[in-house]
């Protein structure tokens, strides 16, 4: 059997896998704190039918070699952490980060998520959670008298109380950075799992030790380019279909073989 057939059935299982990504980064344009992906392709094995620098007499060599390769692999879905715009909400809740870092969650069960995704809410208790009511950690609980609150630049929640004419401090947010936020796992929600790969979380105050600053009343949308995706769907469609052109010329090279006796 040709191998042609196999390598360039390789091919169409690897663009089919880099549309995949592609279909997700589109599904996901609109998505706060969204950050892209990208594919992540690796050559397979080589048969080395004459390997390069053999001798070939007693003072000759080969200069190169004669190596046929069986393919491709799809080896990474490597996600790509540019900030993505912001956008103002004039939503007290709403929270970006300007810079390197992550918001802290907390889940059911007890265990600390991240995310890039700062539009927040305030649930019946006054906590600030996500859309799926996770709270950010540490916990920040608004009174339910209060008639405003703010977040700064470097995370220090405060609150305008009645009768009141000072604010009044209710806590100071952190965010973490990590050495291969890459390595980060996806789980969903717009939220991130620790990973041996990521490295372990750095926690700080916003804009110290390098880690990014808050902006309220701002949302981090999607950093994924629609032109930019189109272009890599066309150039992945391309190359599936000549991929599939190769099969349909190796198979009819065979059938010209059988052919020869009649």
């Amino acid at each position: 059997m040709m191998r042609s057939l196999w390598t360039a059935a390789t091919g169409m299982a690897a663009q089919q896998a880099n549309i995949d990504v592609v279909s997700n980064n589109l599904a996901n344009v609109n998505t706060t704190g969204f950050k892209k992906s990208r594919t992540d392709f690796q050559d397979l094995m080589y048969q080395t039918i004459s390997q390069a620098g053999s001798t070939t007499g007693a003072d000759s060599q080969l200069p190169t070699g004669i190596q046929m390769g069986s393919g491709v692999r799809q080896v990474a879905t490597q996600k790509i952490y540019t900030e993505g715009s912001f956008q103002s909400t004039g939503n007290s809740t709403d929270l970006a980060i300007e810079g390197d870092g992550f918001f802290q969650i907390t889940m059911p069960d007890g265990t600390i998520n991240y995310t890039r995704d700062g539009a927040f809410k305030l649930d019946s208790t006054g906590r600030i959670v996500t859309s799926a009511g996770y709270p950010l950690e540490p916990a920040i609980t608004i009174p339910s008298t209060a008639t405003a609150f703010a977040v700064s630049s470097t995370g220090l929640v405060t609150a305008t109380l009645p009768s009141q004419t000072a604010s009044q401090e209710l806590g100071q947010l952190q965010i973490v950075r990590f050495v291969n936020p890459s390595g980060l796992d996806s789980v969903g929600q717009n939220l991130l799992k620790e990973t041996g790969a990521s490295g372990s979380p750095v926690a700080s105050n916003p804009g110290t030790d390098g880690a990014g600053t808050i902006q309220q009343k701002y949302v981090e949308m999607s950093n994924v380019q629609v032109v930019e995706e189109m272009v890599n769907m066309i150039v992945a469609q391309r190359a599936y279909e000549i991929n599939s052109k190769a099969i349909t010329t190796s198979d009819t090279m065979l059938e010209q073989a059988a052919n020869l006796k009649r």
